[in-house]
Order: C-alpha cells, then structure tokens, then sequence
C-alpha cells in the first residue's frame, strides 16, 4: 500500500514531462509540413567535391 503513495507522484511527474514536451514541440513547428521531411530521402541529391575524384 505504501508503494502508492510513491507511484502517483511519479505518474504525475510523467503527465506533466508529457505536457511539457507537448507544448515545446507544437511551439517549435515540429508538427509542420510533415510530408516534405519524408520525401526528401527520396531526393537526396549527391554533392561531389573535389576530393572524391580519383588523380589523372
């Protein structure tokens, strides 16, 4: 019985951390276009420098 009256504080330190981690991303736009985010894979372009070419 006595395990209860450490587990709500726990849980209520989980709900709050929730919450908080919530509200930072919908304030930051991490909810934003998330369609582009997963398309872009699909069009990595390759950048090629200099270093990359073999000597002649």
């Amino acid at each position: 019985m006595n395990i209860i009256l450490l587990l709500i504080p726990v849980a209520i330190g989980v709900v709050i951390l929730a919450c908080y981690l919530f509200i930072w991303a919908v304030k930051t736009d991490q909810f934003e276009d998330l369609d582009r985010q997963g398309s872009n894979i699909l069009f990595d372009d390759d950048v090629k420098s200099g270093k990359d070419k073999p000597p002649q």
